[in-house]
């Protein structure tokens, strides 16, 4: 995944404090989003209050491919509450890719990739070194 146009934006999270847990919600709207746009990827900015994410924000301008999408950051609301992003990867492997690995080190502090077959289980969260960390899943 690519980013166009946003600098340091770390700075922007509200308390610097990593979320926690994620909404059901927000997870199936991940899932489904990401199997309505594959083959391509589907990628959006995530929002938290109170350490849990509670929000997809889909940025204007927003490029999705079959080999990378590319984030619009400057195009998040100011004092947003933005804590990381959310991608697909349609060809199933949940890892982070070199540039996603760029993108997590200049942004936020959580971020969710989704793999084919982007089911309850095919998911994982990372913080900004990449490194695989737990979010629960509220009802």
């Amino acid at each position: 995944m690519k980013v166009k146009g946003f600098k340091n934006p770390g700075k922007t999270v509200t308390g610097n404090r990593r979320p926690w847990a994620i909404k059901a919600k927000v997870l199936q709207l991940i899932l489904e989003a990401s199997r309505e746009t594959y083959p391509n990827e589907f990628s959006a900015a995530l929002r938290a209050e109170d350490g849990i994410i509670v929000e997809v924000v889909m940025l204007p301008g927003t490029l999705q491919g079959e080999a990378a999408a590319i984030l619009q950051l400057h195009m998040l609301p100011a004092n947003y509450g933005a804590v990381g992003t959310v991608h697909s990867h349609p060809s199933g492997v949940i890892r982070p890719s070199e540039q996603d690995l760029r993108l997590f080190d200049g942004f936020g502090l959580v971020h969710i990739i989704v793999g084919e077959p982007f089911a309850n289980d095919s998911w994982h969260a990372f913080d900004a070194f990449g490194n695989p960390i737990e979010l629960e899943v509220l009802s």
